[in-house]
This record gives structure tokens, sequence and C-alpha cells, in this order.
């Protein structure tokens, strides 16, 4: 694997650092209304990553992303004038997309309700049980 400069390489954190030569970026015309500029200029920026055809993931990696992102993951980003700008956008929200599905999720501790809690919950349901009993009519004979 050829090793890129520093500031080419994208840096997810857990060891997972990503050349930008993987990233496919597409340029479009922003939507929306705006004149002149915005009806001619390509500056709407989407980036992908193919989380299942990078050579640089380790498998680990390959393996969260793919069951939390998918096979490939997409930034676009149209809020500004700039090109290079959005570019920029839209890179550093697709970095924060995969560190953010590789961070592991914490895990739950169970806990147990109170008792006060519990005798809020009886005290409720005796409530209501008596308003629905007495809306119970007696019978006619």
């Amino acid at each position: 694997m050829p090793v890129a400069p520093p500031e080419r390489i994208l840096e997810l954190g857990h060891g997972c650092r990503i050349p930008l030569d993987e990233l496919a970026v597409r340029t479009g015309p922003s939507g929306g209304p705006g004149g002149q500029h915005a009806n001619r200029a390509h500056t709407r920026v989407s980036v992908t990553f193919d989380v299942a055809g990078s050579p640089s993931l380790p498998a680990a990696a390959r393996a969260r992303l793919l069951a939390v992102l998918g096979a490939s993951v997409t930034a676009t980003v149209d809020e500004t004038r700039s090109q290079a700008r959005n570019r920029d956008l839209a890179v550093e929200r697709l970095r924060r997309k995969l560190a953010d599905a590789l961070r592991p999720p914490t895990p739950r501790r169970p806990t147990r309700p109170s008792r006060a809690a519990k005798e809020r919950r009886l005290q409720a349901k005796r409530r209501q049980s008596e308003r629905k009993a007495q809306r119970r009519g007696y019978p006619t004979d």
C-alpha cells in the first residue's frame, strides 16, 4: 500500500487511516434560487467512500462499517458558494460519519426501579382499577 503524505490522509481514530485518493468526489449545481451564479457554478460536492472495496481498512473496521453504514458512504454539501469549502466540509462530514460508526456502542447497564417508583406504579394501578370499577353499572333485576 503506498504511503500518502500526512495532509492526504483521513484520520478516523481506532488506528484507521484512509488515503484521500480512495474518496470519489463529484460536483454539481446547487439547487434553489440564487441567480446566475447558482445556475452556472457547480458548487455542490458529494464525497463517496467505498467501504467494501477499500484496501486500507483493517478487517474488523471494515466489518463494523459495513454492518453500521453499508457498502458505501456519501456526504453531500452545498452550503457555501465555494466548491473548495464545500469539498472540505463534505470530507469532514464523511470523516465524522465513519468515526462515529467505528465507535463501539456503550453497553447497557441494567437498572432496577426504586422502591418508591414501584409503589407509585402500584398506586396508579389501584386508582385506575377503582376508576373503572366506579364506571361499572349494577345489574337491575
